[in-house]
């Protein structure tokens, strides 16, 4: 399963901090019923675990799945893990107070189907909750990069990075949701140098670990350079020190949509939530 090359537990330490940041704004209480979708390793769950709440963290990955229960297992949190895929959610309508994903759901290649689903299981009045990649942003650039230099991918399917256009997420959630609050966000990823940021990618990212077993050895350096060059273009940094802004929306819809689409998104608005700040 190509998302379980690598080690994806290198990227989840990064992105904690957002984790925490994404249950924050979801006002996550204890005793919530909650549904992490294309989990991961489970940051999101184990932010709103923290918070009281009890967890299911799903994913289509066991590898993932396993990775997480044996990182967060001797916390004792209220965390079930379970395999599902994002499009077809083994869970009872209307079963959570809250269904969220963070920079997971996106990569499922039927973005609404992923959308009534994540609605289906989450009580009316319930909140659903997204944390995309923007296109614009590192991590959508660096998968543009690669795509370059990727076959050409099956026609019909839409790119992840939709997910963080407003107009698309408004299209998607129109007649589930009754309001729509969309923020832009920024993840930060460190390294010690250009070339460790380089090295973390190739070891870490999947689609770079992809990419790389593809390509003959000139071909990837071409890309590995690009890469760098990318790295450098993003980095805020001062001396050799590299920290990138990795741009995401942040999505919070609130349940209850109307079978008129008018009326479900008549109250739709767009909120700055901003309150400090995958792959």
């Amino acid at each position: 399963m190509m998302w379980s090359l690598g080690d994806y537990r290198e990227v989840a330490r990064m992105l904690e901090r957002e984790a925490d940041r994404l249950a924050e704004a979801c006002g996550l209480v204890a005793d919530m019923r909650v549904l992490d979708v294309a989990a991961g390793t489970g940051n999101f769950a184990v932010a709103a675990a923290r918070r009281g709440a009890a967890v299911i963290a799903s994913d289509f990955s066991p590898r993932m799945l396993e990775w997480g229960r044996e990182h967060r297992e001797a916390e004792g949190l209220n965390i079930e893990w379970r395999e599902a895929d994002a499009e077809d959610l083994p869970f009872a309508d209307g079963t959570f107070d809250c269904c969220v994903s963070m920079f997971g759901a996106m990569f499922a290649p039927r973005p609404q189907v992923v959308a009534k689903e994540l609605f289906r299981v989450t009580k009316s009045g319930g909140l659903v909750a997204m944390a995309n990649w923007t296109r614009e942003g590192f991590c959508g650039r660096l998968a543009s990069l690669i795509t370059n230099y990727a076959p050409s991918a099956p026609s019909g399917i839409p790119s992840p990075f939709d997910w963080a256009e407003r107009a698309e997420v408004r299209d998607r959630f129109e007649g589930l949701a009754s309001v729509i609050e969309m923020d832009v966000r920024s993840a930060v990823f460190e390294f010690d140098s250009l070339p460790a940021g380089r090295a973390f990618f190739e070891k870490n990212n999947t689609p770079t670990i992809a990419i790389r077993a593809m390509l003959p050895p000139d071909r990837y350096q071409v890309l590995a350079d690009e890469m760098v060059e990318l790295l450098r273009e993003f980095n805020r940094g001062t001396d050799d020190r590299v920290v990138i802004d990795a741009e995401y929306l942040l999505v919070i819809a609130h349940g209850g949509g109307s079978s008129d689409p008018k009326a479900s998104l008549s109250t739709t608005s767009v909120v700055d939530c901003r309150g400090g700040v995958a792959l």
